[in-house]
This record gives C-alpha cells, sequence and structure tokens, in this order.
C-alpha cells in the first residue's frame, strides 16, 4: 500500500511538472520577462531543487519522512500561485526558490531523496533495479501527459489557469503521503549524512553530466523550439508528450539492461549515442527534423535514470541512504543550474546551437569517464 501511495504521489506531480516544463519559458515570456531573465529563473530553479533536496533529508530525519514529503508538496502550491498570481518580474524570477519550479527533472527536489530511500527499502535487493525502473515509468507516463495537455495553454489566460492547477496538484501531493503507514519512517541513531568520500568521485562525474544537461534541460528546449522554429504551445505540448512517453518506455527497458548488463554499463551504453544525437539537433533544416532527432535522443538519455537511483542507494548504508541521493542530487543540481542561464544568453543572442553543442560534448565526457572509472566497480546486490 505504501509502495502504491508513493507511485501515486509522484505520479500526480510528474503530471503537473510535465505541462510546467513545456509552458514555463512561454509563459515567463508572455509575461514580459526577457530570454536572459528566462534562463536566470530557470537556473534559480535547479539551484533551489538541488539544495531543497539536502533540507528535506536532513528535516526526514527530525519530522519523519511522511511529513517531509507533505512539506514539500506545500512548496511545490506556493511555487504554482507564484507563478499564477505574481506580474512583477522579481516575483516571478524568484518563482523557483521553493525548489519546485519543475522545470528540469520529477527526480530533483525535495521529493527525491526520500522517496528513493523509501523505495530501496520496501522491495528486497534482488529487484531493487526493476523497482526504480517501475518508479521512473509511474512518473513518465504521467508526465507525458501533463505535456499533452499543455498543448490546451494556447494564450495567457490559459497558461495562468495551469499553473493554478499546479497549484491544487502540490496539495494534493502534500496529502499522498500522510496516508502512508508509519513503516516508510526509519529508526535509527546513524548520521543522515555519512562519509562523503566513497561518493566523491561518482558525484564529480554527475555534476559533469549536470552541468551539461543544464544547457539543454526539457523547458530550455521547449523555448528553443520557439524561438528557432516558431513552435508554440499547440504543437509543443503533444511533442513533450510524445517525449515523456518514450522516457518512460525506456524506463522499464532500463532495469531490465541492468539486471542482464549491469548498472554501470546500463547508465554508459545508452547515454552515450544519445548524446551524439543532441549535437546533431542544431542542424536540423526545420521543426520536424529537430523533433525527430529529439525523439530519437530520448528515446534513449533517460535510461541510466533508474540504474543510476539503484547504483547510488546500493553502495551506501541503509540509513544514509537519503543523504546520499540528496549529496549527489546538490552536487548535480548546482551543476546543472549554470545551463539555462548560459542558454539564455545564447539564444538571445541567436547562438541556437551553443546548448546543444555544450550540453552534448559535456555529457559525452561524462559518459567516457564513467565506463573507464566505475566499469569495474558494481553495486553491492550485483556481487
Amino acid at each position: 500500500m505504501d509502495r502504491t501511495l508513493l507511485f501515486a504521489g509522484r505520479g500526480v506531480r510528474a503530471f503537473g511538472f510535465g505541462f510546467a516544463a513545456v509552458l514555463i519559458g512561454i509563459h515567463l515570456e508572455r509575461r514580459g520577462l526577457t530570454a536572459p531573465e528566462i534562463g536566470l529563473t530557470l537556473a534559480i530553479g535547479l539551484i533551489a531543487a538541488a539544495l531543497s533536496g539536502l533540507a528535506s533529508a536532513a528535516l526526514s530525519a527530525r519530522l519523519g519522512r511522511r511529513r517531509t514529503l507533505a512539506f514539500a508538496g506545500l512548496l511545490m502550491s506556493l511555487t504554482g500561485l507564484d507563478l499564477a498570481l505574481a506580474t512583477q518580474a522579481w516575483l516571478l524570477i524568484l518563482a523557483g526558490v521553493t525548489g519546485m519550479l519543475g522545470a528540469a527533472s520529477v527526480d530533483l527536489g525535495p521529493f527525491a531523496s526520500v522517496e528513493q530511500a523509501v523505495l530501496a527499502e520496501a522491495v528486497p535487493a534482488a529487484r531493487r533495479n526493476v523497482a526504480f525502473a517501475r518508479y521512473s515509468l509511474s512518473g513518465g507516463l504521467f508526465n507525458a501527459a501533463g505535456g499533452l495537455a499543455a498543448a490546451l495553454a494556447t494564450g495567457a489566460a490559459q497558461s495562468t489557469l495551469f499553473f493554478a492547477t499546479y497549484a491544487g496538484i502540490g496539495l494534493v501531493t502534500a496529502a499522498v503521503p500522510l496516508l502512508m503507514s508509519a513503516k516508510v519512517e526509519v529508526a535509527s541513531t546513524s548520521p543522515v549524512f555519512g562519509s562523503f568520500r566513497p561518493l566523491a568521485g561518482l558525484a564529480a562525474l554527475f555534476a559533469l553530466d549536470s552541468l551539461g544537461g543544464g544547457f539543454v534541460a526539457n523547458a530550455v528546449i521547449a523555448y528553443w523550439l520557439h524561438v528557432r522554429f516558431g513552435a508554440g504551445t499547440g504543437s509543443l505540448g503533444p511533442v513533450f508528450a510524445v517525449i515523456a512517453l518514450l522516457q518512460a518506455l525506456s524506463y522499464e527497458v532500463s532495469g531490465r539492461l541492468g539486471n542482464r548488463f549491469g548498472l554501470v554499463n546500463t547508465m554508459v551504453f545508452t547515454h552515450l549515442p544519445s548524446n551524439v544525437l543532441l549535437v546533431l539537433v542544431p542542424f536540423a533544416p526545420n521543426l520536424a527534423w529537430a523533433v525527430g532527432l529529439l525523439f530519437a535522443r530520448f528515446a534513449l538519455s533517460q535510461m541510466d535514470v533508474p540504474a543510476r537511483q539503484a547504483y547510488i542507494v546500493s553502495i551506501v548504508p541503509s540509513a544514509q541512504r537519503a543523504g546520499a541521493v540528496a549529496m549527489t542530487g546538490a552536487v548535480r543540481g548546482v551543476a546543472q543550474s549554470f545551463g539555462p542561464a548560459l542558454a539564455g544568453v545564447a539564444i538571445g543572442a541567436a547562438a541556437y546551437g551553443l546548448p546543444f553543442f555544450a550540453g552534448g560534448g559535456l555529457k559525452i565526457a561524462y559518459d567516457v569517464a564513467l565506463f573507464v572509472g566505475f566499469r569495474h566497480r558494481p553495486a553491492a546486490h550485483e556481487i
């Protein structure tokens, strides 16, 4: 029952993130923000999401996991109200300080560290790879539905209504964890944050990957397609719905590949070709070609997500899992936050290829380094 509630809360939240990622750039533009200001807003959101993961891991040791997840839902609601009601530029730019802007990923923010620790303990170690794949799948399917729904936001009034709905989704998300049983809590005197040394090398590589990812976060890509090819929400919504669906299906495949070939191999050999495709996107002569390349890229690019999640929680003690997820997530989020601001400047200056060249190049370097450094270091349940 607890796992079902966890997946349900993740799903409804992912629906909100799905339409937010498509609409946020255009919504802020409609409110009068410039491209650099939009990039700054996304950057603040990513930094806050990373730091909020650390805060929620620490808070869960004091208040409990259920209350911490409920509080994060209230932060999501506050973000939606800001985006729906604020008209002043500085208030809109500060919309991301809650860590719940939803501009990049459902796996970055105050929920991830606590939820993934709960999930790791809710299933036997032998089933962990598939469980994390299903966790990602549940988010991916609802994320696709949210992206599709964004096609209805054809004007400023509709996008405002969507972000008011986002606030309501936050309230629902806050209520779901309170229905979970006391079994999701952990009784331990061990510190939430253990030694960072075993994770240092891995976190550094995740930072490199996320720095590249910041240049091509979903919200940045949506805004890029809008500026480069004149794509509106009517076309962007279905495009990102298909992208989310492709990602969701790839999560299920990832769990099976992890069992067969190992988590590190799964991360590298699905991620590397996707980044080659990413570098090719700016050469697309029209919207159809750009979207086709993005579809091919996203069919592969997120297979590393459940493998990465399962790997992290499997190399640290149980009591430190939330802290490990939070620490690596913080490093990833802070690194990723630099990308949108730089991408916003590049798009505003009509340097349309820069976000994809920078993002793809950094990610390719990450893939090579991860394989060289960790191919002989399997997770505990793979030995």
